[in-house]
């Protein structure tokens, strides 16, 4: 983690009057993972915090809402769904700039690799099994009862996705992609009707987004709620299930070419029969959703990789890399069009 250069006093005296209780600001540092909302640890007298914010710069009109972030997460802890609790939201003129908000510190195990080679057979299994139940309760929480019927607009959401996606990648472009472009033409040719399934989705459902107690399947957190919203529940399945694609040694680090099953980790038909059992939703347009998370995956990290460019990228180095794996992603999707994947 690296030191920050805020003005130390002014936040402290920000800090403590948005957060209850905070008291003694000594430091705060920056996480080096995570490429959208800069995230930074505070030490204080008064305990341990996270800090998230907007990053600086010109940003995309719909990109890092931190205050959804924040709306999210505290409407969720009290529907059963594993949450930091949020402490506090700041506007646009805080202290640091831009806003912000603050929640508590869980101390616990991020798994980066979805092989999980810290771990024994049970233990992966149990990991796997912990994040189909984290995934099947969110799924299963009524918005209108959560305070959430307002967080997302209504119609069909694989729509609304498509173009959201398909105008920030066409405003984040570098390069000419044929892939991609036949990639938004088949999925607005084959867009399934809209099946009137509704449920709060996170939007980046995946391993290294939650905090695990130890190397057990207890999920204490699920974090990183940038791009929740209310929609199809497949959407969240399927972009979990991307992992099982891609390869391994990538930078993704996928699950693509291991043993599953000498692992101990769930073949993708098992996890997806689990969640609809736990969630009694049906897995249907399966290839229409993969294809889906695909693009939508692509379209992120190419926005990602044009605030590289932009000098406004949480972590440059990375951005950059995350640039050259688009073209595998349109690829891949293409792929699972064809039945290839």
């Amino acid at each position: 983690m690296d030191a920050e250069p805020f003005d130390m006093e002014n936040l402290a005296d920000e800090l403590h009057e948005l957060v209850p209780g905070f008291s003694g600001l000594h430091e705060i540092m920056k996480f080096n993972t995570g490429q959208s909302n800069p995230t930074y640890r505070v030490e204080a007298d008064s305990g341990r915090y996270v800090l998230r914010a907007k990053p600086p710069g010109t940003l995309l009109k719909s990109a890092h809402q931190v205050d959804r972030e924040y709306r999210v997460m505290k409407a969720l802890a009290d529907q059963g769904v594993p949450v930091p609790k949020v402490l506090g939201l700041s506007d646009e003129h805080s202290a640091i700039g831009r806003m912000y908000f603050v929640m508590e510190l869980i101390e616990g195990h991020i798994f980066w690799d979805p092989a999980l080679p810290e771990t024994t057979m049970t233990e992966r299994t149990a990991v796997y099994d912990g994040m189909n139940q984290v995934l099947a309760k969110l799924h299963s929480v009524d918005p209108e009862a959560a305070g959430l019927g307002d967080f997302g607009r209504p119609g069909n959401y694989f729509a609304r996705q498509i173009r959201r996606w398909s105008e920030q990648y066409l405003a984040s472009k570098t390069d000419e992609l044929e892939d991609m472009d036949k990639l938004m033409s088949w999925l607005n040719e084959n867009l399934p009707e809209d099946d009137g399934q509704v449920s709060v989705v996170h939007g980046d459902f995946r391993l290294d987004n939650m905090i695990f107690d130890g190397h057990g399947g207890h999920v204490l957190a699920l974090i990183d709620w940038e791009l929740s919203t209310l929609g199809h529940p497949m959407a969240d399945l399927a972009y979990q299930c991307m992992q099982w694609r891609l390869p391994h040694d990538s930078g993704f680090r996928g699950l693509g070419g291991l043993d599953r099953d000498q692992l101990g980790i769930p073949q993708e038909a098992v996890y997806v029969a689990r969640y609809t059992e736990r969630s009694g939703i049906k897995a249907d347009n399966w290839t229409f959703c993969l294809a889906f998370s695909f693009f939508r995956l692509a379209s992120i990290l190419q926005g990602v990789y044009k605030r590289s460019l932009d000098g406004n990228a949480s972590n440059p180095e990375r951005a950059r890399d995350y640039g050259k794996a688009v073209p595998l992603l349109a690829m891949m999707a293409g792929d699972v069009i064809t039945g290839k994947a």
